[in-house]
């Protein structure tokens, strides 16, 4: 197989060319990987282009950003779909830059567009398998066969799996199962890291006050897209058996989502109710952190992580954390290093809760281990490991062998 136009670069001088259907203003762990990976690239010296949707809303980015025409989804207003014919027209443009990867990031129009990019521009192709849509299918079509929507997600993620030159899961949970599809490209375990930030210490914090919490509040805190697939229901259950033991616990739902409002009328309609806050979306870079830092204990039951990256960000700001263990959140937990792991019961994780209220000692060890294990998680240390994967699959070529390459 002939050598690409840009095996053999240096990672000192990579331009990578990433594609998502989905970008901030919109906010999901798509687009905050993307940030992450992107900042940590142009703080070791690389370049970064991102071809992404419009949205009414602008968001400025410190790399450049290749807005392409969108129109919203009926069934998802948050959600907006690429024109595939303007995402391809990009590619004169594109050629003007020295693109040496092409990273796709979503498996919609992005994937589509990212594999004719890469063709048209004679460089390889990677993807990040972000969503374990197996899953979720069965979230959000709850009336047709499970059976038949877990042989579509396969069908679905093997094919355009094995369209590219090489896979990026985030944990080794989601890589076995691409595995058990029959994924066969080259591939490595790569998940997000965290900024520096993440373990900055908010100096006077005054969010309970803000937000009417009170000093003695007990605060179990979610954090995350209030949707379906994240189980919030399931926290509901469990702080149903909390508050009996623990009459002044709160329990913080922060985010937002299409489940918010079926979520808030299910709260109303539970003896706990009153004790059930939502706060909305908080801004990543002032109210979050003031929010993990203000709160006790950090909660999370989702069952379709692909890395459970949130649950590092509540430890990096000394949180302990209490979860179920579904998917890419085991890559994350170590049982006492930080976190408490617990059986999807809501009775036996309210007991772990409860323990952790009664011995504040111990609750203060956890926390001070959760910021110390986060911290081996940088995201200057997965950029880097991104990096030499891309240098890896430059070299072996490309899957398709039929780009026309050229020196450069």
């Amino acid at each position: 197989m002939p050598k690409g136009r840009h095996c053999g670069v240096s990672a000192k001088t990579m331009h990578i060319l990433m594609l998502s259907d989905v970008y901030f203003p919109r906010i999901n762990g798509v687009s905050t990987s993307i940030q992450t990976f992107a900042t940590a690239f142009l703080d070791q010296g690389h370049s970064v282009t991102l071809v992404a949707p419009e949205y009414p809303t602008a968001f400025d980015a410190d790399f450049e950003v290749l807005r392409v025409r969108a129109r919203p989804l009926p069934f998802d207003p948050e959600d907006r779909l690429m024109s595939l014919t303007a995402a391809r027209r990009l590619a004169p443009l594109l050629r003007g830059r020295p693109i040496d990867i092409v990273h796709i990031q979503t498996p919609f129009v992005a994937h589509y567009a990212g594999v004719y990019l890469g063709r048209r521009l004679g460089v390889g192709v990677v993807v990040t398998y972000h969503t374990f849509f197996e899953a979720y299918f069965e979230k959000y079509l709850p009336y047709v066969p499970a059976t038949w929507l877990r042989w579509i997600a396969r069908r679905f993620s093997r094919t355009q799996c094995n369209q590219v030159d090489a896979v990026i899961s985030p944990s080794r949970p989601m890589l076995d199962k691409l595995r058990e599809y029959g994924v066969r490209r080259p591939a490595a375990v790569i998940p997000t890291g965290l900024p520096a930030q993440s373990f900055r210490v908010t100096g006077h914090n005054d969010f309970r006050q803000r937000y009417g919490l009170s000093d003695d509040a007990f605060v179990l805190l979610f954090v995350g897209r209030v949707a379906f697939e994240k189980n919030i229901e399931f926290l509901f259950a469990m702080f149903e058996n909390v508050l009996p033991h623990i009459d002044h616990a709160v329990l913080l739902v922060a985010g937002e989502g299409p489940a918010l409002p079926r979520l808030r009328n299910r709260a109303r309609r539970l003896d706990a109710g009153p004790q059930i806050r939502f706060v909305g979306y908080l801004d990543r870079a002032t109210e979050l952190a003031a929010c993990y830092q203000a709160s006790d204990v950090f909660v999370f039951a989702s069952q379709t992580e692909t890395q459970g990256l949130v649950l590092l960000e509540a430890m990096a700001s000394g949180l302990p954390v209490v979860s179920t263990t579904s998917m890419g959140c085991g890559d994350v937990l170590v049982d006492g290093e930080g976190c408490l792991v617990s059986p999807p019961e809501p009775k036996v994780f309210a007991e772990r809760v409860i323990w952790l209220y009664r011995n504040a000692l111990r609750r203060a060890e956890l926390a001070d281990r959760a910021s110390a294990y986060a911290r081996r998680w940088s995201a200057a240390a997965k950029a880097r490991n991104m990096l030499a994967f891309y240098e890896q699959t430059l070299q072996g070529g490309t899957s398709t062998g039929r780009v026309s390459r050229q020196t450069r």
